[in-house]
């Protein structure tokens, strides 16, 4: 066995060992949706490249179906990863492809395996397309919201740099194959490659991993568990760059403040957890019911806010008009009981310091509407000024 086969050897091993490690670290249940890609991933690249290693080539010469089988799962792993980048950064177009081709390849490579020179060159093209496209999802900006922990540009860099070796190695065996002139140093020189992207790879996935969780307690840590909308403190912190822009362009800015009615009774009557179901459900219809754009939150207790950016005065109103309806209908289907709200509603004024003088003055309308017997939304005094 020459040196470059036994490095060709090595590597099934390799990516059977970052495999488990991704897996001993991350967790396969725990794992999100794209550790869960990146660690099958790997095992589907471990498979493959046993299968199409010169060991089991040795043992099996004519086993041409098995080698096919290699190469399908190679470029299965290829796939499997670029969802992954997918997910931390930004989709990209292509995953029809990456979805078809594995299954496709495999075959091929097995239907030209007695043209070994053939076969080598269609698979080596064809993962080599692979691997240009994970280079390009890559290298195109995007989203980093779930690496953003780490340095994206030098977590982007050290992805290349495990995969353009790559690309460079297998496109230079495919070139010199098409000439008849197979070299053994192409088979080196990709087996050095190989060695050098997946010794890169296991850091660049666990980076990945760190940046996910870490952007996941950072989401936490802003959010109110019963809800899943974001807690006071985050919204008052989001509001500030909300009131900023709406002061910077000369544009409307709302806030309406929302409590449910009778909560202390339902609580009192049905249970602390039934009650929590419906603040629950209730924040699900402000969230589903808010536009795109306005922040939403449970602002203490059973108090929430929605602040509007670019509202007219008709905004509010349209938006009580839907939460009520939203409300009405999903109420009596999942708690069996109506539910009804109060709400008050409040623009920004030139002399706001910034969000405690607009909600002082939405909550007072919101107390009025409560003491007007409730189910209604009032707004601030004065609010035709």
């Amino acid at each position: 066995m020459s040196f470059a086969q036994a490095l060709h050897a090595l590597m099934p091993m390799q990516a059977l060992a970052s495999a488990l490690v991704l897996i001993t670290l991350v967790g396969w249940r725990d794992a999100k949706a794209g550790g869960r890609w990146a660690q099958a991933g790997l095992l589907a690249l471990a498979i493959g490249l046993a299968l199409v290693s010169p060991a089991i080539g040795s043992l099996r010469p004519d086993a041409r179906w098995l080698q096919g089988a290699g190469v399908g799962l190679i470029s299965l792993g290829l796939s499997c990863l670029w969802w992954a980048l997918g997910l931390w950064l930004t989709p990209r177009p292509g995953r029809y492809v990456m979805t078809a081709l594995p299954p496709l390849l495999g075959a091929a490579y097995a239907g030209l395996a007695p043209d070994r020179g053939a076969a080598q060159t269609v698979a080596d093209l064809a993962l080599g397309g692979q691997l240009a496209w994970v280079g390009v999802t890559l290298t195109l900006p995007g989203r980093s919201a779930v690496v953003q922990g780490l340095a994206t540009r030098r977590w982007r860099l050290l992805g290349l740099a495990a995969v353009l070796p790559l690309l460079a190695a297998m496109l230079c065996r495919a070139a010199t194959t098409l000439l008849h002139d197979p070299a053994p140093w192409s088979d080196l020189l990709l087996a050095l490659a190989g060695q050098l992207a997946l010794l890169l790879l296991l850091p660049m996935l666990l980076l990945a991993w760190r940046g996910q969780t870490e952007a996941e307690l950072a989401r936490l840590a802003q959010t109110d568990g019963l809800t899943g909308l974001i807690d006071g403190n985050a919204f008052g912190r989001r509001s500030v760059e909300l009131i900023a822009m709406a002061r910077r362009f000369d544009e409307p800015l709302a806030l309406v403040v929302l409590e449910l009615d009778g909560f202390a009774a339902l609580q009192e009557e049905r249970g602390t957890d039934f009650a929590d179901g419906a603040l629950a459900l209730f924040a699900s219809c402000v969230q589903a019911q808010a536009r795109l754009g306005d922040l939403a939150g449970r602002l203490s207790g059973q108090q929430f806010g929605v602040m509007m950016a670019r509202c007219l005065p008709e905004g509010p109103l349209a938006l009580d008009r839907r939460l009520r309806a939203a409300l009405a209908e999903r109420a009596q289907a999942e708690l069996g009981l109506p539910l009804s709200f109060s709400a008050g509603w409040a623009k920004l004024r030139p002399g706001d310091r910034g969000l405690p003088d607009l909600q002082r003055r939405a909550e007072t309308a919101l107390y009025e509407a409560r003491r007007a017997g409730g189910g209604q939304m009032l707004a601030e005094p004065g609010i035709s000024d």
